[in-house]
């Protein structure tokens, strides 16, 4: 996010653009508040490797705070901006910041930190209201420091938490880089490189700025001297109407905001004018084969899909030509090499499922939690797995399954919720939809569908029998759902995972989960 070199040659041209406010930052301003920021953080006593955290809803002042850890040799944490209170303190204290940026968007859950979090130093708050307690207002207490930059500028890389779809979030630690941040002109160059980032681009930004993808996809756009327009949050008539209007040229997206767009009326998509696009990227989970088909019979064959985890403890790629030969598929490995295991460590063979692990790309930790980082690799340390699971077919593309701890035990048999998840998606009735376990006293657990009903829609008994004959057509019958329960809106992450782990809670509540 280091922008030095592009506020001395064009201050002028907007580094930030915000969709719906419309507010432009510059990046002669952007430039600005980071060094303003820094001086700060130097004078409260921040050195290299110290740790701060930003709980911020996407704005632009969040990118300029990520700017001044970067160039103030700090870990910086990106924290969730939908969590409760409890689960912003536990990161809080659990990456031991000793400041905290947040803003009076946050204020009803910022309020509340700093009696859960008393070894927090200072508390700065963006926005005029809020500003009681130990609340220090950003743009006040910066103005009193220079915008020129830092005497010992060092580089600060970002320490995000896993989502803690499955349990506990979790800290991912990697040492510091020895370098400066202007010598370090191409961090982030090769990423920039495989999502075929460019200069002149104008990059759409429709998801959380906390999470890891948007948070290097952004980074690099500002490290390129290109354009980043901002969407305080994802709607798909105005992520069309934002192509349009700015030109755009590259995106980034989960595949619920393909489905989103696919479900729009069909005037609404035909009016669209998409033809400025060049790329569009798209991962953290898996596509439904007929959404992905009709993206890129839509949007044309400029969509690159990646599979990675926050760990980046392996990397694949594939492009819409070698998809399109292999339906269903997150790519070839770029980073590390995929073993295919299952539960006994044997490696598996050609198309049978087992769990995903990477060799050779493990310089993670979990911050503070070495027993979670065993867990994490294999007996010599150099092999990885976050607990998905997947295949792979002949020519080496991997599929992925599901996760491990989301599978189903019914009657014994091994069900992944993922595919029939998949199906229930592409029916027109459907607007989203979850696959869980519950409570079965024959078969230990039943197949459950939990379904978000598309506008208009009436949910009840006759739309169950319909969406259950409809996945009785398309799969074998133990995979599908012997009960749908319907929902006006599904926790859904605006990443775009699942938080699945609340919906089983609702049915486990009285038995012994066998999910941890």
């Amino acid at each position: 996010m280091y922008a030095a070199e592009h506020a001395r040659r064009n201050p002028d041209k907007p580094a930030i653009v915000m969709a719906t406010s419309g507010e432009v930052v510059t990046y002669g301003e952007y430039e600005d508040t980071a060094n303003r920021l820094a001086h700060l953080l130097r004078d409260t006593g921040l050195s290299r490797g110290d740790h701060m955290a930003i709980f911020m809803e996407n704005h632009p002042k969040m990118l300029m705070t990520e700017g001044a850890g970067e160039r103030t040799g700090l870990y910086f944490t990106c924290i969730n901006s939908y969590l409760s209170p409890e689960e912003v303190a536990y990161i809080v204290n659990d990456s031991e910041s000793r400041v905290v940026v947040t803003s009076a968007a946050k204020a009803e859950v910022a309020h509340q930190l700093p009696a859960l979090c008393p070894k927090v130093e200072r508390w700065l708050m963006v926005g005029d209201e809020g500003i009681d307690g130990p609340f220090e207002s950003f743009d006040a207490v910066l103005a009193g420091h220079p915008g020129t930059p830092i005497d010992d500028e060092q580089l600060g890389v970002p320490m995000l938490y896993s989502s803690g779809t499955t349990g506990r979030p979790k800290g991912i630690y990697r040492a510091l880089p020895e370098t400066t941040p202007g010598a370090n002109a191409q961090a982030g160059a090769g990423l920039g490189a495989i999502w075929r980032f460019r200069a002149e681009m104008v990059y759409l930004n429709p998801a959380p700025l906390y999470h890891s993808a948007p948070q290097a996809s952004v980074g690099i756009t500002i490290r390129l001297g290109a354009t980043a327009v901002i969407m305080e949050h994802f709607d798909a008539a105005q992520f069309l109407e934002l192509v349009e209007r700015y030109r755009v040229t590259h995106s980034q997206v989960v595949p619920t905001m393909f489905s989103r767009l696919l479900k729009l009326p069909e005037k609404v998509r035909k009016a669209a004018d998409v033809s400025s696009l060049e790329v569009i990227v798209h991962a953290a989970a898996p596509c439904p084969i007929p959404v992905k088909e009709q993206m890129i019979e839509w949007f044309g064959p400029i969509i690159l899909e990646y599979y990675a985890a926050t760990e980046a403890n392996g990397f694949t790629l594939v492009d819409s030509v070698d998809w399109l030969a292999h339906k269903g598929t997150v790519g070839r490995a770029l980073l590390g090499q995929i073993l295919i295991l299952d539960e006994e460590g044997n490696e598996c063979p050609t198309g049978v499922p087992g769990t995903v692990w990477f060799k050779g790309a493990t310089n993670f930790e979990y911050f503070n939690d070495p027993v979670k980082t065993a867990e994490s690799r294999n007996a010599a340390g150099d092999t990885s797995t976050v607990g998905d699971v997947g295949y792979l077919d002949e020519d080496g593309y991997l599929f992925l399954t599901d996760r491990k701890t989301y599978m189903i035990i019914s009657g014994g048999v091994n069900i992944y919720p993922q595919e029939t998840e998949n199906l229930l998606i592409t029916h027109p009735k459907v607007m989203d939809a979850a696959v869980i376990g519950v409570p079965d006293e024959d078969l230990g657990e039943a197949v459950k569908a939990v379904v978000q009903p598309s506008e208009g829609v009436e949910p009840g008994p006759e739309l169950e029998r319909e969406l259950i004959a409809f996945c009785r057509e398309h799969l074998a019958h133990f995979k599908c759902p012997r009960s749908i329960d319907f929902e006006a809106e599904l926790p859904r992450l605006p990443t775009g995972k699942l938080y699945k782990r609340l919906l089983r809670d609702r049915y486990w509540a009285d038995h012994n989960s066998r999910i941890v």
